[in-house]
């Protein structure tokens, strides 16, 4: 381990850290634009340079491996002449529009010019204009300001795994280029904005509508996919204006995806901001007091096992819980959280978690693919296994359909059948998966939303538990692809037949009220005879065959507690203002206990929290990775010949709030405009 001097600082550094990381560690600034933690080193803007003895000129200390006896200077008087001077260059071309860039307040090159560069400049030469660049509905460039530090190129091909970006020309004709001026087609596009230090790259749909010091900064928990992306929701005046991310290395590491980040203004769309009642087959405004009269008379004359509740995807906890005790006081055992239809198994919790956590695909060396499309499931853990592919040579199996992962798959054919060849050791997977070190299973929703879901759940449990479960070492993992999933199936809302029994019952009239807690992605129809309830935010699927429709909040409305697809337990605070006669879904469950004669035992979310926290232990212990014991699960059966049908058809649209969303509907019309212009481009060169 080299030891080196840094501004008289004796520090030991591991191998292959470089000067400016060096620096780093003992607190020592060194300013950078191309430089960034997690991607690859370019070297290019040289705002990094630093003294080093014996050396005759500044050197650039992100791309300088630090070295044994190495005595450096990151003060002196040619250090500040040399950045100086840098920072001359980068101003030559660079407009002065401050007052009207969207990065105005938080750029680096405005800080890094106050605190590095001069009060003046030598060149009176006209600046250099730049035509802006077409990267679509998500991303604004002003290209003039663009300072070629290449962390958007460097995104897009080490991260997003796009090859989509690059730069023309040389000198200063260069330019940072979409090529074919299409749009950055790739999940994870609106993150090359955090990362452009200067005002080339800026958000679209929050242009011009505020600034950074007007916001006001809320810790939340994204609630897209079940990732549970750390992530900061920015507020004015309680509206929400832009959502960026927080770092957590073990989660997102510092990304989120386009959904998380742009799908914020299906907030406001279509919102329900008052309570309606069905009257002669058509909604009217109504009061609460009404509203909960007519759940009241109608409660009165049914038993328990004629009531059923199906929970969304977006519920934080408190809500569930809530939802349950409600329910259960009517006396009702049938809450259904699986709206898929998934057959997993609650009977070990480790059944249906992501075992080795979204860090720990880092350690693995094998991973099987059954019946999941990560890229459009969760973004963040594609970009993790995509990450693990090109640094550590992590091999990936595929059994489902074959998609672009943007990293090399071996594919193995669109059958579930082909898992009893694999269960049985004779697949090349299982001699793969036998001879290494490290390997994972990661099960997708679509498999096990099949008919014979259980069946593959069980196979699935025999391959890990003959090759991936070890002594520290858990490989088996099921990617879920909604928030609320497995704090529902913690708190064990699953009726026996699911979600298709509590259905088809409904229809056969056997099931005379369901409540819905925020569930719109089912098929309503079968709702048409049972009285309904919706509680949610949305004039969504849930409310077309709803007699009582009661408006709660979103997840930027509320605190709320979260469980990822790894079991982390994560904290949202409340960001902003709900609409109107909105209110949060716990107040409306109680005060509808109250009404109906089965008061709920708490007032207060914090009484409500204590309660929950009483109920599922797990809940207490936040922002941990949990070490869940192995056991077994599944059911034996056959497993049918047949492809998997991937889990979401679309990933612009998988939720009210997403569906809502003006700028989402304009991903979606971009993207196939793109496709449609490939397939003409196509078929003019085939022709």
């Amino acid at each position: 381990m080299p030891t080196l001097t840094i501004d008289g600082i004796e520090v030991t550094v591991d191998p292959g850290t470089s000067v400016l990381q060096a620096c780093e560690q003992i607190g020592v600034t060194v300013p950078r634009f191309c430089y960034h933690e997690r991607l690859s080193i370019a070297g290019n803007c040289r705002m990094c340079l630093v003294d080093m003895e014996k050396s005759p000129k500044p050197i650039a200390s992100c791309a300088m491996p630090a070295g044994q006896g190495m005595v450096i200077h990151t003060t002196t008087e040619r250090v500040k002449k040399a950045r100086e001077g840098v920072m001359e260059f980068l101003l030559i071309n660079h407009p002065l529009d401050c007052p009207i860039c969207d990065q105005g307040g938080e750029c680096e090159l405005q800080d890094q010019s106050m605190a590095f560069g001069t009060d003046s400049s030598r060149f009176d030469e006209n600046k250099r204009a730049v035509e802006d660049k077409h990267m679509g509905p998500l991303i604004a460039t002003t290209m003039t300001r663009c300072i070629h530090c290449m962390r958007c190129v460097r995104f897009s091909e080490e991260v997003a795994g796009v090859s989509d970006m690059g730069a023309l020309g040389r000198g200063e004709h260069t330019e940072v280029v979409t090529y074919l001026d299409d749009l950055l087609d790739s999940e994870l596009s609106g993150n090359v904005i955090d990362l452009c230090p200067v005002g080339a790259l800026t958000s679209k749909p929050y242009a011009f509508t505020a600034r950074s010091w007007e916001l006001r900064e809320t810790a939340s928990i994204d609630v897209m996919d079940a990732v549970g992306s750390n992530i900061t929701v920015d507020t004015r005046d309680g509206s929400v204006m832009r959502v960026l991310p927080r770092i957590h290395d073990d989660v997102n590491e510092e990304w989120i995806s386009d959904k998380t980040r742009f799908a914020y203004d299906g907030i406001k769309k279509r919102r329900l901001d008052r309570p309606y009642i069905r009257k002669n087959k058509k909604l009217e405004e109504a009061t609460w007091g009404d509203a909960f009269a007519l759940i009241k008379k109608k409660m009165k004359v049914l038993k328990g096992s004629e009531i059923a509740g199906l929970v969304g995807d977006m519920a934080d906890m408190e809500a569930m819980f809530a939802f349950k005790g409600l329910l259960t006081s009517l006396g009702s055992k049938r809450i259904e959280c699986r709206q898929d239809g998934a057959a997993l198994d609650t009977s070990v919790r480790a059944a249906y978690l992501m075992n080795t956590g979204i860090a720990g695909i880092e350690e693995a060396d094998y991973l099987l693919l059954i019946g999941t499309n990560p890229r459009i499931e969760a973004p963040l853990v594609n970009a993790r296994i995509r990450k693990t592919v090109l640094k550590k040579g992590l091999k990936v199996a595929n059994i489902g359909s074959a998609e672009d992962l943007t990293y090399k798959v071996d594919e193995f054919g669109d059958d579930a059948a082909i898992l009893k060849s694999v269960k049985s050791g004779r697949h090349d997977i299982a001699k793969a998966m036998k001879a290494a070190k490290k390997p994972m299973i990661l099960v997708g929703q679509a498999a096990l939303a099949r008919a014979d879901g259980a069946a593959i759940l069980k196979a699935a449990h025999d391959i890990a538990d003959r090759y991936c479960v070890k002594e520290g070492w858990n490989g088996f993992n099921v990617l879920h692809t909604a928030a609320s999933r497995v704090g529902g199936l913690d708190l064990g809302l699953v009726a026996d037949g699911g979600i298709d029994k509590i259905l088809d019952d409904a229809e056969a009239g056997k099931v005379k009220a369901v409540f819905l807690l925020g569930a719109d992605e089912f098929d309503s129809s079968a709702l048409a005879k049972p009285f309904t309830v919706y509680i949610g935010t949305h004039g969504d699927e849930g409310v077309k065959n709803a007699d009582v429709i009661l408006p709660s909040v979103t997840y930027t409305e509320k605190p709320g507690t979260y469980i990822n697809t790894e079991g982390r337990v994560q904290q949202a605070e409340k960001a902003s203002h709900a609409p109107g006669d909105a209110r949060e879904d716990w107040t409306i469950l109680r005060a509808l206990s109250d009404v109906v004669g089965e008061t709920l035992p708490y007032n207060t979310f914090f009484e409500l929290r204590s309660a929950l926290e009483a109920a599922v232990p797990a809940v207490k212990t936040l922002d941990t990775l949990p070490n869940e014991a192995w056991g077994d699960f599944g059911s034996d059966g056959t497993i049918e010949t047949g492809g998997i049908a991937p889990a979401i058809e679309n990933f612009y649209q998988t939720n009210p709030i997403a569906r809502a969303s003006s700028v989402m509907t304009a991903c979606i019309t971009a993207r196939d405009s793109v496709a449609d212009e490939t397939v003409k481009v196509g078929g003019a060169i085939n022709g």
